[in-house]
């Protein structure tokens, strides 16, 4: 059994050896870079512009504008920013002690 398997791998091994195609692939061609050739003469030069037209007298001013419209209101401003809380007063001096005396009682009429 041991032999019979070693047998049936060698022989797969080989005939698969056998099949086995190379494919040989050609060298890459080089690109062709196209280079541009020499710059060619400078053209002839353009014939001069005539002269504009003048006038010796400029046309009357033209008529003021209409006043515009009035522009909108703006918006209300932000409020400003709240200040702190003031601090705690200085307590005040003791008063007088009052006179000795006798003590009068108003009852209201009913």
């Amino acid at each position: 059994m041991k032999k019979s398997l070693l047998l049936a791998a060698l022989i797969v091994t080989f005939g698969l050896a056998a099949c086995e195609k190379t494919v040989v692939t050609p060298p890459a061609t080089a690109p062709v870079v196209v280079v541009p050739g020499p710059a060619g003469p400078a053209g002839a030069t353009g014939a001069t512009g005539s002269t504009g037209a003048t006038v010796a007298v400029p046309g009357p001013a033209g008529e003021t504008g209409a006043t515009g419209a009035t522009g909108s209101s703006g918006a209300p401003g932000y409020d400003g920013a709240k200040g702190s809380t003031g601090a705690t007063g200085a307590a005040g001096d003791t008063g007088a002690d009052g006179k000795k005396g006798d003590t009068v009682i108003v009852v209201p009429a009913k």
